[in-house]
């Protein structure tokens, strides 16, 4: 039997395969609002036999969007456009997740084909970039104000009430981004931290934001449903964040109430040196699985079915999470299957292209 293809159960979700869909950013947004954009998207993705599929980026405060086009969940209006994605993925069989993310400095940004760089004021972006320490992320990107005491219970609370928010459009997978950067992340590395309180220095104080924010959420959503984390594992840099320090965070994670990390690495400078090579950043998910005994997630150039099932057949990782190979191919998962040996369901409505003996299951038009 295809280790990739068994189910994962995290409390009381069951998820049908390994295979996920990491959270992509499609700026595509207005006013934080979902549109028909991420539905085909992320619906297409639920179809092609995806187990998880996790909704990008969603912001928790207006200036915690990367930029002005980013999805939110900072109030009640933005619910009910993302319940339609969460009930048409669900209808396909697969788990709807989102991710809760804040993008701190690097946030008020120009979309990546607007050519980046700070997004001024009349294109839609906003003054108050906000981050551990009024230190930009490069020259440019905004300058940031340094968080207050005040300012970082806010955040801890608008990511609460972002999780209720999501709950209540149907998702059932909340994802925390403490990666690549953003707000999390700046708190946890030295390179972006350079506050002398409660909040900054020792590793302790580094991470007591993220860990204050897991267990807000953790508090906000029912019990049987489960929280994750995706963490940058290391900065790539020397005196930045580094697998170490991660490995104990997600010990301390997991005593919050989370439920799986999701390794990730980089972005938080611009000096990275990143050796990327297929599956680079499996190693971090293997080590944190079995240091910090918690289930996780392995990501990056993770292309082939083959290399996913061996991630996850020798105890790698629980999870295998794809993006760009899911945007070149979103039935990636059925293909996988049949190369895979294993009768993976087809939707009825594709069972003339399906191999024959194939499965099918009956996707709904659920989401209209």
């Amino acid at each position: 039997m295809s280790s990739l293809f068994s189910p994962l159960a995290l409390r009381d979700v069951v998820i049908p395969n390994r295979i996920g869909v990491s959270p992509m950013c499609q700026y595509s947004a207005t006013d934080g609002l979902a549109n028909d954009w991420h539905l085909v998207n992320l619906g297409s993705f639920a179809v092609g036999g995806a187990g998880l599929v996790i909704a990008e980026a969603t912001a928790v405060q207006a200036n915690g969007r990367i930029s002005p086009q980013d999805l939110g969940l900072w109030h009640d209006g933005q619910v009910e456009p993302l319940a339609r994605i969460a009930r048409f993925v669900q209808a396909q069989g697969a788990v709807a997740g989102i991710q809760l993310a804040h993008a701190g400095r690097k946030a008020s940004t120009r979309r990546p084909w607007d050519g980046g760089g700070v997004a001024p004021v009349e294109e839609g972006g906003w003054p108050d970039v906000v981050g551990p320490s009024a230190v930009p992320f490069s020259d440019t990107y905004p300058q940031p104000q340094a968080l207050t005491v005040e300012g970082i219970g806010a955040v801890v609370a608008a990511f609460a009430d972002a999780a209720r928010r999501a709950h209540a459009a149907g998702f059932r997978v909340f994802e925390i981004h403490a990666a690549h950067g953003y707000l999390l992340h700046a708190f946890l590395s030295p390179l972006s931290n350079q506050r002398t309180d409660d909040y900054g220095g020792t590793f302790e104080n580094r991470a007591r934001l993220v860990l204050r924010v897991t267990r807000a959420v953790r508090d906000a959503v029912p019990e049987g449903l489960p929280v994750t984390v995706r963490v940058s594992a290391t900065d790539w840099a020397p005196g930045g964040w580094d697998v170490d320090e991660c490995v104990d965070l997600a010990r301390r994670l997991r005593a919050e109430g989370a439920d799986l990390i999701d390794c990730s690495s980089g972005g938080n400078v611009p000096h990275q040196q990143i050796p990327i090579a297929p599956g680079y950043q499996v190693p971090f998910a293997a080590r944190i699985r079995r240091e910090a005994a918690i289930p996780t997630a392995a990501v990056g150039l993770i292309t082939t079915p083959a290399q996913a099932e061996r991630v996850v057949a020798e105890g790698d990782a629980d999870l295998v999470l794809l993006a760009r190979e899911m945007l070149r191919n979103p039935r990636w998962p059925m293909l996988a299957a049949q190369s895979l040996g294993h009768a993976l369901s087809w939707p009825a409505q594709y069972l003339r292209a399906a191999p024959a003996g194939t499965p099918t299951r009956r996707g709904t038009d659920a989401g209209r």
